[in-house]
């Protein structure tokens, strides 16, 4: 079981409908760890790490988000691994 960590930059309205909140669910049901936050310029930075194959499925939810949000681009890009605990919102 190879581990790693991905970092997604989630732009378009994606704060204040409950994205981070929505992002953490998805990350633990689909057993990744990492954080949500928002950034100062409107996006929202997203960390998970875990099994190549459920960061993909988390890479496609992203892509669409919530229902209360309108996800206009999400850029990727490897992160160094880190043993997080959890998902946490911050």
């Amino acid at each position: 079981m190879i581990q790693k960590c991905e970092k997604f930059t989630v732009s378009g309205l994606v704060q204040g409908v409950g994205f981070r909140y929505h992002t953490s669910y998805q990350g633990m049901r689909l057993g990744l760890a990492g954080y949500a936050k928002n950034l100062n310029n409107g996006d929202v930075e997203v960390v998970v790490c875990g099994e190549e194959s459920a960061i993909l499925l988390m890479a496609d939810w992203l892509q669409e988000g919530p229902k209360t949000s309108r996800v206009e681009s999400v850029v990727s890009e490897p992160a160094s691994y880190k043993p997080y605990k959890g998902f946490k919102i911050l």
